[in-house]
C-alpha cells in the first residue's frame, strides 16, 4: 500500500497538469533560432536577469551566491550583432545568500568606522559596460569585453556569452531575448580580499539574462 500511494499522486499530478501544459502549447515560446532576433533596444527583465557567485570555501566546499534585480538596456542588429552594446547596472546591496549570517558579514558596516570585509552597510551598486562584442562564425556564441564597477573599483572584463533563445513573452507580448555568460574575476581586484586564501580570491559568475524589447 505505501508503495502504491506515490504512484497514485504523481498519476493525479500528472492528470492535473497535462491539460494545462496541452492548453499553453506544449512548447516554451523562446527557442535558440537567430532567425527571431530583431533589432532595437531592450530592457533588461529585472524578475528573470541574474549574477550567480561562486568561490571556494576553505578548500572544502563551493558556496554559491546571487545579484538579482538586474537593471539596464541591450541595444542588438542581428544584421551586425559586433555592433551590439550591453549597459547593465546591479544593486549589490541586494545580494543574497543562503544564509542570512553570511548575508549580514557581506553587507555590515566595518569595526570603527573602519574598512568593512566585503561590501559594507551601503554599497554602490557595480555596473558593465561593454566595449567591444566579437561574435563567432556560428552568430550564436560572443566574447563580450567592457568594464565593470565593482565596489568603487572600476576593471576590464571579458564575458564568455552564449545565446540562449529568443521569441515573444505571451504575457506581455513583449520580444524577449536571452543568454548565458560565464567570467572569473579575483575579488582583490576589486578592494574585497577579506579572508583570502582560505576563501578563494577567484569568483566564478555565470549570468543569465532576459531582455525584452522597449
Amino acid at each position: 500500500m505505501r508503495r502504491i500511494l506515490p504512484y497514485a499522486a504523481l498519476a493525479l499530478v500528472a492528470a492535473v497538469a497535462t491539460p494545462i501544459v496541452l492548453a499553453q502549447g506544449g512548447s516554451a515560446p523562446g527557442a535558440p533560432d537567430k532567425s527571431r532576433v530583431t533589432a532595437g533596444t531592450y530592457a533588461a527583465d529585472a524578475g528573470h536577469t541574474m549574477v550567480v557567485w561562486e568561490v571556494d570555501h576553505f578548500g572544502f566546499s563551493k558556496y554559491t551566491g546571487i545579484f538579482g534585480d538586474v537593471t539596464g538596456t541591450l541595444v542588438i542588429d542581428p544584421a551586425n550583432p559586433a555592433a551590439s552594446k550591453v549597459d547593465v547596472t546591479i544593486p549589490v546591496s541586494k545580494v543574497t545568500t543562503a544564509n542570512s549570517g553570511l548575508t549580514g558579514h557581506l553587507l555590515r558596516a566595518g569595526k570603527d568606522g573602519g574598512k568593512p570585509d566585503f561590501f559594507g552597510a551601503a554599497p554602490a551598486d557595480a555596473k558593465f559596460v561593454s566595449t567591444s562584442v566579437v561574435v563567432d562564425s556560428d552568430g550564436d556564441e560572443a566574447k563580450v569585453t567592457g568594464n565593470l564597477t565593482l565596489n568603487g573599483v572600476t576593471k576590464p572584463v571579458t564575458l564568455d556569452v552564449d545565446f540562449h533563445g529568443a521569441g515573444t513573452n505571451p504575457y506581455n507580448k513583449k520580444a524577449t531575448i536571452g543568454f548565458q555568460a560565464e567570467t572569473t574575476i579575483k575579488r582583490s581586484d576589486f578592494g574585497v580580499a577579506y579572508g583570502i586564501p582560505a576563501v578563494s580570491d577567484a569568483v566564478e559568475l555565470e549570468i543569465h539574462a532576459a531582455f525584452e524589447k522597449q
